[in-house]
């Protein structure tokens, strides 16, 4: 079994050489990455919410992550927005705890959000609200996240191939090839 650091740089290096930008963030994406992979594990479900411009990326991950070829599992992940199509008009704390309350009771065994979008979205003001969400934050610098920078077409391919590399992580997590701890 490997440290997850380690087994993340062999599998950046494994991959085309266009994602070798990824070596550098390495660091800041292996805590973000590996603390939402334990969550998975203990059976917490996922509620995928994106900004407005990135809902091709949300509509992405519900189509791979739990495709017949992953030969796993299939996970619970949730696009937030099909579930809730009136969040973007909350913006009160009571309407956000009323919120939460729903979401503790249709969760029971937990959730956590996959935010990935502007710092600037009207859907922060509710996945700031708690620590233990995975980020994916583009240009902004929000302590916990992961930080992407907006850089046209080339932000699309790189979060394509993040997405990729959670998704190993994720199956060399259920298949003891990594350690989380």
């Amino acid at each position: 079994m490997q440290e997850i650091l380690d087994w993340t740089l062999e599998t950046i290096r494994e991959e085309d050489p266009s994602f070798s930008w990824m070596e550098e963030c390495r660091y800041d994406w292996v805590p973000v990455v590996q603390s939402a992979v334990k969550k998975i594990l203990e059976g917490q479900s996922i509620l995928i919410l994106t900004d407005e411009s990135r809902g091709w990326y949300a509509r992405y991950i519900a189509n791979k992550i739990n495709n017949l070829e992953n030969d796993r599992p299939f996970l619970p992940i949730y696009p937030l927005k099909s579930m809730f199509p009136n969040l973007d008009k909350m913006s009160t704390t009571e309407e956000l705890d009323l919120l939460e309350d729903m979401l503790d009771i249709s969760y029971p065994s937990g959730y956590f959000i996959w935010y990935i979008g502007s710092a600037d979205s009207v859907y922060t003001k509710f996945v700031f609200r708690n620590d233990e969400n995975l980020l994916w934050i583009i240009d902004g610098d929000v302590p916990n996240s992961f930080y992407l920078r907006k850089g046209g077409a080339s932000l699309d391919i790189k979060m394509i191939q993040l997405f990729k590399l959670f998704n190993k992580t994720i199956d060399a997590s259920l298949f003891n090839e990594v350690s989380l701890d």
